[in-house]
């Protein structure tokens, strides 16, 4: 069980302390599902890189649940190699950027690669559900897609956006990617706060050699961590959340709360930085 810490805590912590309370990592361990419970807006992360045989969707204790999607929404976005998703029995073929809506009341779930040697990566995030939608799959060429900022501002960037209340419907789940354009290095700025929804980023595509300095904290008493691949950062509605690398990257974004308009946000102006 990961919580996560106050904003007047946020303010006086360490490198070490912020990065214990705001960043997870360690999720895609190779033969391995890893799950991790969060206490904002209960919210369960989790990672799974079968290697051998399928790896079957567990239940955290935490949850006290008789199977993990008995009262929740479960999204996957695979970042690895290809593989299947299979759900009560249906097999879901999952190339690399693919998603899959896995709606409440699925009993069994089961992640596969096709190949040990090139092994698909799922990310899951979890929210709690309080309607039914039904199960369905969408590859990067089906979702939404635009362009947005410029090369002349080095945030050139494509938004793909997979559940939404104008694409995949979900119960509050809204989930997508965005892929820096090369040469292009910022994310999200001018930079906005969501007061009614939290979200949660997960930076992939990250190279070997490179970083991701992600911003956070109040737009007054802004802090930094440094990220990498496959590192996940928790940004609670009061806190900004933006980025900047030492080379393009990618990370995916996914929210829940109280409605899933994604205008729903509060702009802060880059004079009020600080």
């Amino acid at each position: 069980m990961h919580y996560v810490p106050h904003p007047e805590q946020a303010r006086r912590m360490t490198t070490d302390e912020l990065r214990d309370g705001f960043l997870v990592g360690g999720l895609f361990q190779p033969g391995s599902l890893q799950l991790r419970v969060i206490d904002l807006d209960r919210v369960v992360l989790g990672g799974a890189v079968p290697t051998g045989e399928p790896i079957a969707l567990t239940t955290p204790e935490h949850l006290a649940a008789e199977y993990f999607c008995e009262r929740r929404e479960l999204g996957i976005l695979n970042i690895g190699g290809p593989g299947t998703v299979t759900v009560d029995g249906t097999r879901h073929a999952m190339a690399n950027r693919d998603g899959l809506y896995v709606g409440r009341g699925s009993c069994e779930v089961a992640f596969e690669s096709d190949d040990a040697q090139d092994p698909a990566r799922y990310y899951l995030i979890s929210y709690l559900a309080h309607a039914e939608y039904p199960t369905m799959h969408v590859s990067r060429d089906e979702a939404e897609s635009a362009e947005l900022g410029s090369q002349a501002e080095a945030n050139h960037r494509r938004i793909h956006r997979y559940f939404h209340l104008n694409g995949v419907r979900t119960s509050q789940l809204v989930m997508g990617f965005t892929e820096l354009q090369e040469g292009s290095v910022w994310n999200t700025m001018p930079c906005h706060t969501h007061a009614r929804r939290s979200e949660v980023y997960l930076y992939f595509d990250v190279a070997p050699d490179a970083v991701v300095f992600h911003f956070m904290g109040d737009p007054q008493e802004t802090r930094s961590l440094v990220v990498r691949d496959g590192d996940v950062v928790l940004s609670p509605g009061w806190s900004i959340h933006s980025g900047v690398g030492t080379r393009s990257y990618t990370f995916c974004w996914a929210m829940g709360g109280e409605n899933q308009v994604y205008s729903d946000m509060q702009g802060v102006r880059m004079q009020d930085l600080r």
